[in-house]
């Protein structure tokens, strides 16, 4: 886990972050490590500056290439899925902006970001810096195929929808390690969980959400 170098970043209010907070308690984040790591990530450094007074609302923005930041209600719904147990070990598919990635990383041990889109990869590898997080690593590369190299792991973080979930993502799930989804069509899909056991996979819906697709192959800048 690390902490969040904030020296020369400019921040908002407590009393912005806080309102934030509550907010998010009073939708059902329960996860109280959760709830306060949304409070201290930055996340107005994640947007473009035209958009930093609105990163404090509930609300999904757009981070260019067709992509978007989620909302910080859906990142605190599939960070405390996640996290159901303590993880050490986490993959995330779909880097962004980078802003759940700091999230994780203020909560387990060590991240793995998985992007497809080399400049969005490039972006988030700059705020990330200015954070000095010393448990993340990022990797330019598709999302389908997960990050085999670095595998297994405890958990995995899918932040776009594919049709179906990639095989490869879950043959890199460790025993006891838990995969969070969301799975479909454009306009319906499904937050999918899927815990490995010693005898196979077990498999919930949490809620209905709405992603960008997962998309296969790599996008140069």
């Amino acid at each position: 886990m690390s902490t969040y170098d904030l020296n020369g970043i400019g921040m908002t209010s407590q009393r912005t972050r806080d309102r934030l907070v509550q907010r998010l308690a009073k939708q059902g984040i329960e996860n109280t490590d959760v709830l306060a790591t949304l409070g201290s990530v930055p996340r107005h450094i994640f947007v473009d500056e035209a958009l930093a007074h609105r990163a404090y609302e509930d609300s999904a923005l757009p981070i260019g290439e067709g992509q978007t930041l989620s909302q910080p209600f859906v990142v605190g719904l599939m960070t405390q899925t996640l996290l159901n147990v303590p993880r050490q070990r986490v993959l995330e598919v779909g880097t962004g902006s980078g802003y759940q990635t700091a999230v994780l990383a203020g909560l387990v041990e060590r991240v793995y970001s998985v992007e497809r889109i080399e400049s969005l990869q490039q972006r988030a590898a700059e705020r990330l810096r200015a954070l000095r997080l010393n448990n993340v690593r990022l990797h330019y590369g598709d999302g389908y195929l997960g990050w085999a190299e670095q595998a297994p792991f405890d958990a995995v973080l899918v932040t776009a929808a594919p049709r179906e979930v990639p095989q490869a993502l879950l043959d890199q799930l460790a025993v006891g390690g838990r995969l969070v989804v969301p799975v479909g069509e454009s306009n319906v899909q499904e937050l999918k969980v899927f815990d490995r056991t010693a005898e196979g996979l077990e498999v919930q819906t949490v809620e209905y959400v709405r992603f960008v697709p997962l998309l296969k192959g790599l996008r140069r800048s």
